[in-house]
């Protein structure tokens, strides 16, 4: 039986675990929250989940992360249950006819079967552990796909879907008992080492807090998906900037020369008049290994933004550069092949395919100088990663010297510039370098950096 303090104790626990990962939840919506459940009750846990979501969550996009840790802080169990052991092709042939049949109810147990069959780990009561891979691996319940299509056509049951969206409705079937084992053994792990701490690490945080340089093909397309939203919110900012911006900052000497009349005393501040021309901006991008889908992310990004600048330029380097303005505006409409588009098109390497930005930095300062001018700001995107070749110091002091501002953004943990083959902390001494791991780190940075 819950009572009324543990009640209290697994929502106050929930609402913690969503601002671990980032999720704006104020003391408002968990006063609503707290209503929503006196409402609903325990009975339909479903119905709860919907209820949470409704009063907690303001993005669509934080809905996986809610899910996860509902199913922590909200269980549908307690503790392993007494099952006899099931055999792995006993429940493949089970399983298989819960994907027919799309039986959710049934994967869900079938979930927890396979769980307490083969998710096991550990040889004492103290080690003893649960993996949702290891269940996963020993179970492969991808490989049921063509037995599951064949299945259903048999059964006359893909009326009204061809053959590709047949096998696209049971790839969904699939992960979605893929996500089943996986809540399973995170809840049983959870009940072992406490909620908290497997709520704040063991849940994946949402698209915008990955580190791009360890997202996946996935997470990178639904990053993607955000370019317009972010670039919408982004351009508003920028709009108010300017709109502040235009009113001047305060010429100190001739307030103080009109202050002479009122003796001393600087009643009317004088202010410096600004020039309505718009800034220009130009894009130096690492495209090469894992590095290549921060620099595809921010291109879209400020693709998107264009309106709000005079001109914009981008450039693509591995080891050679070459530019990509054109190629990114035709990109913008398929986004999940730009980087494909640029490194087959654009000519980005020589005899080898090693990032060199000493090289990249010498050649963009021959070939391109004329892009940078005094109404110029450049971002370089890249993590310095030199692979020990010369940092070619001289070239980015040029390129600082002809800009009205350089800013270097680094992908990587500012705890590892300067470590193995990283020039950054050489590069820093020169233009001002920022840390820009995700996408909440980029979307703050250029909305603080960019010229109005």
């Amino acid at each position: 039986m819950t009572t009324s303090a543990d009640l209290a104790s697994r929502l106050t626990g929930l609402v913690g675990a969503l601002r671990a990962h980032g999720l704006r939840i104020g003391t408002g919506e968990t006063v609503d929250a707290a209503q929503a459940v006196r409402a609903l009750g325990l009975a339909d846990r479903e119905l709860l989940r919907e209820g949470l979501a409704a009063t907690l969550l303001h993005a669509a996009g934080a809905r996986p992360v809610f899910d996860a840790v509902f199913d922590l802080y909200f269980p549908s169990g307690v503790g392993a249950p007494d099952l006899e052991p099931a055999g792995r092709e006993d429940l493949r042939d089970r399983l298989a006819a819960a994907l027919a049949d799309d039986d959710t109810a049934l994967m869900r147990r079938l979930a927890i079967e396979a769980v307490d069959g083969f998710g096991g780990y550990g040889g004492s009561p103290a080690s003893d552990g649960w993996s949702s891979f290891q269940t996963l691996d020993r179970l492969r319940p991808q490989t049921l796909l063509a037995r599951v299509r064949d299945e259903v056509r048999s059964r006359g049951g893909s009326t009204g879907f061809g053959d590709r969206l047949l096998e696209d409705e049971i790839r969904r079937r699939i992960e979605e008992f893929r996500r089943m084992v996986t809540a399973e053994a995170r809840r049983r792990v959870a009940e072992r080492r406490g909620r908290d701490e497997i709520a704040r690490r063991a849940v994946a945080p949402t698209a915008d807090r990955v580190d791009f340089l360890f997202a996946g093909k996935d997470r990178l397309a639904e990053l993607r998906r955000t370019v317009q939203p972010l670039a919408r919110k982004l351009a508003t900012r920028l709009a108010a900037r300017r709109r502040r911006a235009a009113r001047g900052s305060i010429d100190l000497r001739r307030t103080l020369r009109a202050s002479l009349s009122t003796g001393g005393v600087p009643m009317r501040p004088v202010l410096r008049r600004r020039r309505p021309a718009r800034p220009e901006l130009v894009l130096l991008c690492d495209v090469s290994g894992s590095v290549s889908g921060f620099s595809d992310f921010t291109m879209l990004l400020v693709q998107a933004l264009h309106d709000q600048f005079s001109k914009v330029r981008v450039f693509a380097f591995v080891n050679r550069v070459d530019e990509v303005t054109g190629l990114l505006v035709h990109g913008a409409a398929d986004p999940e092949g730009l980087g494909a588009r640029i490194r087959g098109e654009a000519v980005l390497t020589s005899w080898h395919g090693s990032s060199d930005y000493g090289a990249a930095l010498g050649e963009f300062t021959e070939r391109y100088a004329d892009a940078v001018g005094p109404r110029t700001t450049v971002f370089v995107l890249g993590d310095a990663r030199n692979n020990m070749g010369d940092p070619n110091l001289p070239a980015l002091h040029e390129i600082a010297a002809r800009a009205r501002r350089v800013y270097w953004l680094n992908p990587e943990q500012r705890s590892r510039w300067g470590t193995g083959d990283s020039a950054a902390l050489e590069y820093a001494e020169l233009v001002e370098m920022h840390e820009c791991r995700n996408v909440r780190q980029l979307s703050a940075l250029v909305g603080r950096l960019l010229p109005v």
